[in-house]
């Protein structure tokens, strides 16, 4: 049995960062997930009370695999795209050059896709608006609903997964800076799904 200590996940477990798990386990042998929120920036405390972050990467969808030091598929949403910088100094080594990232970033025209080039990696940055990041998935994939009926939760992670590496198509190439130029303003959103 795969535990998250045979992971790359491992470290963000141990420092707290990863919240509100929806799955949080083996998805096949030799393969760990995580579906929920990683904690990009934490609240101060005070005393012993226990305070949400101030800043999350929401809907999170992760594999890994054991043995590995980096991580080989990962998505989610952040309010902002100016949150991509926090989540790599959160994520260090742990991302790939060869990695399949998905940043749903909430204050990106809804008609705009682009790859970024941060952090030693590439991001497929995409806006999110009304959809789950989930489906926004399925879609982007063409995984077939049908195919995943009958699977349960780490199943269906693992298959996302499974498609995400190999997803190779193209979107126009940005540079951070210029991201962050024409992102829009911050939408607060109401009662997201995780």
């Amino acid at each position: 049995m795969t535990t998250i200590a045979d992971t790359a996940l491992a470290s963000l477990d141990a420092e707290g960062r990863l919240l509100c798990p929806v799955f949080k386990g083996e998805t096949k042998p030799g393969y760990f997930g995580f579906r929920g929120e990683i904690a990009l920036k934490f609240a101060q405390q005070l005393s012993d009370e226990a305070r949400p972050p101030e800043i999350r990467f929401d809907q999170v969808m992760i594999v890994a695999k054991a043995g590995e030091p980096t991580i080989p598929f990962l998505a989610g949403v952040a309010l902002s795209l100016e949150h991509l910088k926090l989540l790599c100094e959160v994520l260090g080594d742990k991302l790939s050059p060869s990695g399949k990232y998905f940043f749903f970033a909430g204050n990106l025209d809804i008609s705009r896709r682009y790859q970024i080039a941060y952090g030693g990696t590439t991001f497929w940055v995409l806006p999110l608006d009304e959809a789950t990041v989930y489906n926004e998935l399925r879609d982007l994939f063409n995984i077939d609903r049908g195919d995943l009926k009958k699977l349960d939760t780490a199943g269906k992670l693992q298959i996302v997964a499974d498609a995400a590496a190999e997803f190779s198509e193209k979107f126009p190439e940005i540079s951070f800076e210029e991201g962050l130029k024409i992102m829009g303003p911050i939408k607060i959103p109401e009662n997201r799904p995780v």
